[in-house]
Parts: C-alpha cells; sequence; structure tokens
C-alpha cells in the first residue's frame, strides 16, 4: 500500500513547513531556486519515491538502511499497543483477582504486568533508536547543514507517559506479587493451625 507522499535523496526539493525547498537554493524556507520544482517529481527526471508501509515493503525498491527503518517503525508501532493491551487485561485480571484472592491469579497478574513492562521498556527503546537512525538518515539524504539547522528533535510528552507507564507496571506488577506471597504466606499458615 502506497501513500499519497514521497521522499527524495537529491532530486527532489526537500518539503519542509509546506514548501518545497531545493538543496541547490540558498534563500529562506519560501524562496526556492528555479529549477526545482514546486511539487517533487512534477518537471525533469527528478527522482521521487512514494511513502511506503512499514508492513508491507519486501518487493519495494529501497536501501537496507531504508528496510531496517521500515522493519524498526513497524516494531514499535506493534510493540506500544500490544503494552495497552496487556495493561487492559492485566488490570481485569487483576481486579478478579484481588476479589477473589486466589494465590496463581495474584500470581500470574503479578507476572503479566512485568510482562507488559518488558514489553513497554523494549518498545520504547526501538522507537529512541528508530530516531536516531531516522535523524541519521535525513542528514545522509539532505547533505546540507543549513536544512540541519532547521530540524528539530524532541521527544515529547508522550515519551514522558510511556517511561511513567513503565515504572507503573513495574510497581504495579512488584505489588501483585507481594500480594500473591502474602496469600500463600497466609494460606500456608492457616494450614498449619
Amino acid at each position: 500500500m502506497r501513500g499519497s507522499g514521497c521522499w527524495s535523496p537529491s532530486g527532489c526539493g526537500v518539503q519542509l513547513g509546506g514548501s518545497a525547498r531545493s538543496p541547490r537554493s540558498s534563500g529562506s524556507l519560501g524562496s526556492r531556486d528555479e529549477r526545482s520544482p514546486a511539487v517533487p517529481g512534477t518537471r525533469g527526471q527528478s527522482e521521487c519515491y512514494p511513502l511506503i508501509n512499514p508492513f508491507w515493503h519486501e518487493n519495494a525498491n529501497i536501501t537496507d538502511s531504508h528496510r531496517q527503518l521500515l522493519y524498526m517503525h513497524g516494531t514499535f508501532v506493534i510493540l506500544m499497543p500490544l503494552s495497552l493491551i496487556l495493561m487492559i487485561f492485566g488490570g481485569m485480571t487483576g481486579f478478579i483477582s484481588i476479589l477473589a484472592r486466589a494465590y496463581l491469579l495474584l500470581l500470574m497478574t503479578g507476572l503479566l504486568f512485568l510482562f507488559g513492562a518488558l514489553v513497554t521498556l523494549t518498545g520504547i527503546s526501538v522507537y529512541i533508536a528508530y530516531s536516531a537512525a531516522a535523524f541519521q538518515e535525513a542528514v545522509c539524504l539532505l547533505r546540507s547543514k543549513d536544512l540541519l539547522v532547521e530540524i528539530d528533535i524532541r521527544f515529547g510528552w508522550s515519551l514522558a507517559l510511556v517511561w511513567i507507564s513503565f515504572v507503573a507496571e513495574v510497581l504495579t506488577g512488584a505489588v501483585f506479587l507481594l500480594a500473591a506471597r502474602v496469600v500463600g504466606l497466609k494460606r500456608q499458615h492457616e494450614q498449619a493451625l
């Protein structure tokens, strides 16, 4: 499945903020060289690639570095929703296990939350590595220090929330494991009497 946008290594202008800018132009963002078309790929034999679906790109004619970026993108796009699903399922089983005070259910809920924390940590790591690799790819594609000044990379509130989620999952998993231990000790004490 291909999108309507495109990216270019050098033939088309680089799309920034709605206006095209060729690496050959020296003016501000609004100005551009007359040899560079306003819409990439509309004039001459410029090389413009369509956007690629990160889940189906085996037959696409792309470089190994782009293929690696697509694998990383597909990985964190799967891991982060999976982490959310594990949290929701863990919350439901946790509620039931607290009401039932079942040792095995408490233990499994704690392990489920710890597994969800591991999935979240893996997703965070892949996302940070993906961002660094994408920036390096942009540096290689643009080959212009002037354009790199205009690129601002910051991790926003969403990454902070994911870190908070990771810590909360670890703490919740530890609390459920502690609750399972307390219930197990209580049952052993009752059986001893």
